[in-house]
């Protein structure tokens, strides 16, 4: 999720309350009827509304799919801040104007499943060719509703690694090769930021060890079973991941170690070409952001290296509004669109590794090799191996919220030169305003 170019800042959610008392007219007042909006010669027009980049038309499966079905037109409605994106979807349940297709992140699927929404969604289960044993459990489970249906079915999940320029580890007297590079860290997050000072000790001038404190504070709380929420009720005041990433974060402003990026803005993306920082936290989908942003002049100089915990940080599913005009329809689409062959070809596109897990041993995954990055390292492997041993956690309904505002806290110490506990107080303040 998750996705390349997706800015993973969060705005606050808005109310949700008008949107689910209004829920019913919204549904009743749209047509179901499946041939509402055909044109006259008898042809359908499916629109996607997505955020970031999923990659379907990159790997060209709109097209594909066209091909297979004369009949059906597609037309992405693309969004580039999933936070945009939300506000605007919540606002179209009330009022009107869904796509077949709405994208959900992750961060959004808890809110998406609850009570109050749930039966904005098609059930998904009963898809033509949908297995639920091929998805991941965890990811199957995750936009699952409490009476059992199936709102969403999963297009890629985030799991980590840590990308880094062999060069700059070179010259900083570190190892560069892959398995030497992931076995000082191996285990703990802690080890990372340590590494950090070792580099930072002999780093080329101008260059710092990492991009951001944000990413490796999401990174820890991605990759530990308790985040923000315990039981159904938020917990982060006293959540284990929450507390170590924000005191690693601290260690890393505090060490100097981090260029003080805003992960995903303008200067973030220069900073890639003007190869001032040596790591970044790399879920799948960040291979994309690199080769972007990184230019020709920098290939192969990236390379990637096993995370010091496995987790997962974004990913997304597709879901099938039940007011649609073409409901049948939209859920062969979604249900092609997230079959192991196409997100084999996502993957390989852009980065984003399979929800389907019947896809992680098929060639193009298992064997596949990032040109750009690291040409000879088992990219795939990593990936797929990564994907494979996450321990999924908890999310709650305001998951996405609460990342944004713990990335706002570490940007006041990275940016503002708040101390470490004025920013904290500040976050949680943020949080007791404006997330129930």
């Amino acid at each position: 999720m998750p996705h390349p170019t997706q800015p993973r800042a969060r705005i606050r959610s808005v109310a949700l309350a008008s949107a689910a008392a209004a829920l019913a007219l919204a549904l009743t007042g749209c047509s179901s009827s499946p041939d509402a909006s055909a044109s006259a010669d008898g042809k359908i027009t499916l629109t996607v509304g997505t955020f970031g980049t999923f990659g379907y038309k990159e790997a060209g499966l709109y097209d594909a799919y066209m091909k297979l079905h004369p009949e059906i037109t597609i037309k992405e409605n693309p969004t580039t801040v999933e936070g945009n994106y939300w506000t605007a979807l919540q606002t179209r349940l009330s009022g009107g104007g869904l796509d077949d297709v709405q994208a959900l992140e992750v961060g959004r699927i808890a809110r998406a499943t609850s009570e109050d929404l749930a039966d904005a969604f098609a059930d998904l289960s009963d898809a033509p060719g949908v297995d639920k044993k091929a998805y991941l459990p965890w990811k199957w489970d995750q936009a699952t509703t409490a009476d059992g249906r199936t709102i969403g079915l999963g297009t890629d999940v985030g799991p980590m690694a840590v990308c880094y320029r062999q060069d700059l580890f070179k010259a900083a007297g570190l190892p560069s090769d892959p398995e030497s590079v992931g076995r000082l860290w191996a285990g703990d997050w802690a080890k990372f930021v340590e590494t950090g000072k070792r580099y930072q000790a002999k780093a080329p001038k101008g260059t710092y060890f990492m991009d951001s404190a944000t990413g490796l504070f999401n990174a820890v709380v991605s990759s530990s079973t308790v985040q923000y929420y315990k039981d159904g009720k938020l917990a982060y005041k006293d959540s284990p991941g929450v507390r170590t990433g924000w005191d690693l974060a601290v260690k890393a402003v505090q060490g100097g170690t981090s260029q003080g990026l805003k992960m995903f803005d303008t200067p973030w993306q220069t900073a890639f070409s003007k190869s001032t920082f040596a790591t970044t936290v790399c879920p799948s989908w960040q291979q994309a952001n690199i080769q972007q942003f990184s230019g020709p002049s920098n290939k192969g100089k990236w390379n990637i290296a096993q995370p010091p915990a496995a987790g997962n940080w974004g990913g997304s599913f597709l879901a099938v509004p039940a007011s649609g005009k073409h409901v049948d329809e939209a859920k062969k689409l979604v249900a092609w669109l997230t079959a192991p062959e196409q997100q084999v070809k996502v993957f390989q596109k852009v980065g984003n590794i399979p929800a389907n897990q019947a896809a992680h041993d098929l060639p193009g995954v298992v064997d596949y090799k990032n040109a750009y990055i690291g040409p000879d390292a088992a990219t795939g492997r990593i990936f797929s191996t990564a994907a494979k041993a996450i321990r999924p956690a908890e999310t709650g309904p305001h998951a996405q919220d609460l990342t944004g505002a713990f990335s706002t806290g570490v940007q006041l110490m990275e940016q503002n030169g708040k101390s470490p506990q004025e920013a904290w107080n500040a976050t949680v303040r943020q949080i007791d305003s404006t997330i129930q």
